[in-house]
């Protein structure tokens, strides 16, 4: 016979759920947010608004908190992917998906609003997807992709490895760059081990990766290896390109 887990004296689990609906008013995110903007708002109670409901003892805006404390905070949440997010408690499939939307979304208005990032040095671009890489426990490649003024169209990820290899088809990089209207490109990829400096491998996909962008008009600005707090520009080592700059 089924039986119902309860919670404290006898009360079902789902009736223990603290929602945003059951808050007090003046406590309610969504409330806040009507009356002073989202502005006003912490991450914890935005966050409290895309999760709807807590756990049992757990009101919603303590889960959020929780998932800011326990994951590094904002950053840290935009680098699970969905089934990392559903596998914490309180989370669950469904709530994953609108958390991992509500981030991406975040992330494409800052790469396609009208104030969209321009790509000056190699610095800029380790500030828009270096600390994030270099967390990665897997070596991925990302291709930044640019406008004919280096601001940044897109950012996608190309390939991702394992731990020390990732075998890399130039047509998914360039691919992706047509797609968008990129007339230039910038390489990123993580060293998991945290020492950015360049490998043999890391050259010769340089080199492979400059002569198909002459090939097809895409200039290939740079490529850049992230590691533990530092990083490595082959551009500037001379590495890889038979242009200068």
């Amino acid at each position: 016979m089924a039986t119902t887990a309860t919670i404290g004296q006898g009360m079902p689990e789902a009736a223990a759920r603290v929602g945003i609906g059951e808050m007090a008013p003046d406590e309610r995110p969504r409330e806040r947010l009507r009356l002073r903007g989202p502005a006003a708002l912490s991450n914890a109670e935005l966050l409290a608004i895309l999760l709807n409901t807590g756990l049992p003892g757990e009101p919603v805006t303590a889960l959020a908190e929780r998932l800011l404390r326990d994951h590094g905070g904002l950053p840290g949440l935009m680098r699970l992917d969905v089934v990392d997010l559903a596998a914490i408690r309180g989370v669950g499939a469904a709530k994953a998906a609108k958390l991992k939307a509500g981030l991406e979304l975040a992330v494409r208005v800052a790469v396609q609003g009208p104030e969209r990032p321009q790509i000056t040095s190699p610095d800029d671009v380790v500030n828009l997807v270096g600390v994030e890489m270099a967390s990665l426990d897997q070596e991925q490649l990302r291709a930044v992709l640019l406008d004919t003024k280096h601001r940044v169209l897109a950012i996608r990820t190309i390939y991702q490895g394992t731990a020390n290899q990732a075998q890399v088809r130039l047509a998914e990089v360039f691919r992706e760059a047509i797609r968008h209207g990129a007339v230039a490109l910038v390489a990123v990829h993580n060293h998991p081990s945290g020492d950015p400096s360049p490998s043999a491998a890391d050259v010769a996909l340089t080199a492979e990766l400059e002569r198909a962008g002459q090939l097809l008009g895409i200039d290939v600005l740079d490529h850049l290896v992230v590691g533990q707090g530092r990083h490595a520009s082959l551009r500037r080592l001379g590495l890889g390109f038979a242009t200068g700059r």
